[in-house]
């Protein structure tokens, strides 16, 4: 499958036991209510899906699981977090043996790497498999930037298709459209810059909360590239508060603790993250329900 990066790719939760090991059939659930809510493909263990916390093992269980799950419906697209370029180009070539569709792949964790390091990492990524690439540009949480200069020295690798940009600079969007054009996808990373992004040309969103909304962040951004913007605004006006709580440290837990409340599945991560508790937990639930509520005034 070559990957139409269009539509809303949300960067899957892992679910988890109460013990934190694999809940294979709630993954299986997980999956079949965002396909069945439209989401345009999936991002297995992203951040979002505690890549670094998983075992090996676990990984590939996640990607088996994903595969058998989705049978072809939409393209699923694997996380590389990776402490090594050995590692990462290990971990390409298994995900390719177990016919995944496509990569977003971190920077090396761990380590600062300067340009040319980033850039001989990321092309010895992509020359271990011929999956497509979505580079993950997240230069608050892991330090490494990739500007436009950096990612012109990648643009001779064909894999590479697209990037995840979530500098929280706007300008990005345009300055990449405009120098890469068609060669390169430009895909929202940031759930409350969706609007100003789509607006700028963004056509596909890596998004955290979708996999609590799915459905309204597939009609957000339907609304948004479509240039109905005064609609897509009143919807995003409600939304933006849970948005936003994808975009700080414990991101994870808000997203898992929305989705118990949506759709009953378990908030439990793996830690050292630790479940959301006290004032910071009702402040969250409070966040959520508002949404909600504001939603169902609206006909959601």
């Amino acid at each position: 499958m070559t990957i139409q990066w269009q539509g809303v790719f949300p960067a899957v939760t892992t679910k988890l036991k109460p013990d934190f090991s694999l809940d294979v059939d709630a993954i299986r659930a997980g999956l079949e209510r965002l396909i069945a809510n439209g989401v345009g493909g999936v991002v297995m263990m992203g951040m979002v899906g505690e890549n670094a916390q998983l075992s090996p093992e676990e990984k590939l269980t996640v990607l088996r699981t994903a595969k058998e799950t989705v049978k072809g419906r939409v393209p699923i697209v694997s996380g590389v977090a990776e402490t090594s370029t050995e590692k990462a180009v290990a971990y390409a070539k298994e995900a390719e043996k177990l016919g995944v569709d496509g990569l977003m792949v971190f920077p090396a964790l761990t380590y600062k790497s300067d340009n040319r390091e980033t850039v001989a990492f990321y092309k010895a990524v992509a020359n271990a498999s011929k999956l497509e690439i979505l580079l993950y540009n997240n230069p608050r949480g892991y330090g490494i930037d990739l500007t436009p200069d950096v990612v012109a020295e990648l643009m001779a690798a064909p894999t590479i298709t697209a990037i995840k940009e979530e500098s929280y600079d706007t300008t990005r969007v345009t300055d990449l459209i405009s120098r890469f054009g068609d060669r390169l996808n430009v895909v929202c990373g940031v759930d409350d810059l969706i609007l100003e992004s789509a607006a700028l040309g963004a056509k596909a969103w890596v998004s955290g909360m979708a996999n609590a909304l799915p459905r309204e962040s597939v009609e957000l951004l339907k609304l948004a590239v479509a240039g109905d913007f005064a609609k897509a605004r009143e919807l995003y006006a409600v939304l933006t508060p849970l948005f936003h709580l994808d975009t700080v440290v414990k991101l994870v837990q808000h997203i898992k603790l929305a989705e118990n409340i949506v759709s009953g599945s378990a908030e439990t991560v793996k830690p050292p993250r630790l479940d959301l508790e006290g004032p910071e937990r009702e402040k969250t639930i409070a966040i959520i329900k508002k949404t909600l509520a504001d939603l169902k005034a609206l006909g959601y």
